[in-house]
């Protein structure tokens, strides 16, 4: 996550109307139809089922990568390093789903957890050492990541290319500096700067630490971040961490492999428990819960605001969030630091999953996960299928505007899937960035989001519930996707 701000008017239904906007619609004069409560109940039925359903999965997959640092951690060798990241994939991939129920004040929002769960760019010269430019090249304070830092007490020493780099015992880190205990309490020192590079928790870090910095080389050996456009094999993605971090004099707790693996066992811990407290909050069984309420009408001006919140949800995260933070900045700028999943080369998923997520909302589906990282969704055991926007449109008289609406879904995903095909192919997201023209499928993703989220608008506003999409949400703007952001 970039930190974006939450869409402002989510509050009620009549501080929505207060906040203006006008429809893309030609009716956008007409009036709106009443809301129909028995069918809005069937939306937030399906959309709370769907939450319980990804957060569930996202919950079990933690637990597998548990078990895979467990027993990395056990028998440090390649192999288990394998499996360790095998497992990372497969937890983002339900993970990426729920999304979508940011931006409107529900539990992973509300809980202020998903910065510590998913927030980036990370901080990852403040854990263990990167890469500087020790073959000559010149790097700057933003390649590595860090540009200041809330450690406080922990780690007095601001972080820059002068000291970033050893490998050895390198007290500028945490790994490398001895006095400082691992634990949820320096967790909890992360999210302060305020350029937002002192992230040192959540899904990312547990990347960083299993793959190291993706800097590319041919050889994937050495590295010096220069040659992005030979790191195009498949079966060499992402950062090469060597194995001789995490299996070098390994029973000293003091060690710089010892305390890699206690990092990643506190990280990961934290991990389950923040998805624990979001999936507690829309499990069913409660009468006191976020479910609970989110589920309960009362009347219309209630269906109103929470209609309001999971079309907010979709708007944002497809304009805002996905087409602006986490492609066009990196796109327009071709930064690699800016990528999401920058040391695995999983930002083709992530892109992916996101839209997704926005896709189950709209159709009231969810087809499960990839347990199996071929593309294919197979844990199927918590699947739903239910009543979802679209139903709600075409049952309510706008038929028209819920074709339209899944007629974007439909383009956006024909150019996801044209990312994701090329990642497969050998060239991942962050070579696709390297020459930001309009013909790249990044840039076609990118054009096919805004217009959907437009469309989610226009549906918002035939509904007569407000603005659900901020414009200036992110700073880019994503109908010229080469354009740098603000």
């Amino acid at each position: 996550m970039k930190f974006i701000k939450l869409a402002a008017c989510i509050t009620s239904a009549s501080l929505l109307m207060a906040c203006g906007g006008s429809s893309s619609s030609d009716n956008a004069g007409s009036t709106a139809p009443a809301i129909n409560m028995e069918k809005a109940q069937l939306v937030l039925n399906t959309n709370a089922e769907i939450a319980y359903a990804a957060y569930t999965d996202s919950v079990v997959t933690a637990k597998l990568l548990q078990d895979a640092l467990v027993a990395f951690k056990a028998d440090p060798s390649e192999a288990n390093l394998t499996t360790a990241k095998e497992a990372w994939l497969v937890s983002r991939e339900p993970y990426g789903q729920t999304e979508v129920y940011r931006f409107r004040n529900s539990p992973v929002d509300s809980l202020d957890v998903e910065g510590d769960l998913n927030a980036w760019p990370l901080g990852e010269a403040l854990i263990d050492y990167v890469n500087t430019g020790s073959d000559g090249d010149d790097f700057d304070n933003d390649q590595i990541g860090v540009t200041q830092h809330g450690l406080g007490d922990d780690l007095t020493t601001a972080i820059d290319v002068t000291n970033a780099s050893s490998r050895a015992a390198n007290t500028n880190t945490i790994i490398g500096n001895t006095a400082i205990d691992i634990n949820d309490a320096l967790l909890a020192k992360g999210l302060s700067a305020d350029d937002e590079h002192d992230v040192i928790s959540g899904y990312h870090a547990i990347e960083f630490l299993l793959w190291g910095q993706d800097l590319n080389s041919s050889d994937q050996s050495t590295t010096n971040g220069n040659d992005r456009q030979l790191a195009v094999n498949a079966t060499s993605a992402g950062g090469q961490r060597p194995i001789e971090d995490f299996n070098t004099d390994v029973a000293n707790p003091e060690s710089l492999s010892a305390r890699r693996h206690a990092y990643l066992e506190v990280v990961v811990n934290k991990l389950i428990a923040d998805l624990e407290a979001v999936q507690a909050e829309w499990a069913t069984g409660s009468t006191t819960n976020y479910r609970a309420t989110f589920t309960t009408l009362t009347n219309e001006a209630d269906a109103t605001q929470k209609l309001t919140e999971i079309l907010t949800g979709m708007g944002t995260l497809s304009e805002g969030e996905l087409a602006g933070e986490r492609m066009q900045i990196a796109f327009s700028s071709n930064s690699q630091e800016d990528e999401h999943s920058c040391f695995s080369d999983n930002t083709h998923r992530d892109i992916w999953l996101n839209a997704e997520g926005v896709s189950n909302s709209f159709y009231g589906s969810y087809a499960g996960y990839d347990s199996t990282l071929d593309g294919t969704d197979n844990a199927t055991d918590n699947a739903v299928d239910g009543y979802g926007i679209d139903k709600y449109l075409t049952e309510v008289g706008l038929a028209g505007v819920a074709i339209e609406t899944a007629s974007a879904l439909t383009l956006t995903e024909v150019n996801y899937n044209l990312i994701d095909a090329s990642a497969r192919n050998g060239v991942p997201f962050d070579v696709l960035i390297m020459s930001p023209t309009e013909e790249s499928s990044v840039a076609k993703t990118i054009k096919s989001l805004n217009a959907q989220s437009r469309l989610i608008q226009d549906a918002a506003d035939q509904l007569g519930l407000g603005v659900v999409v901020e414009e200036d949400a992110s700073g880019c703007n994503t109908q010229n996707p080469t354009t740098q952001c603000e």
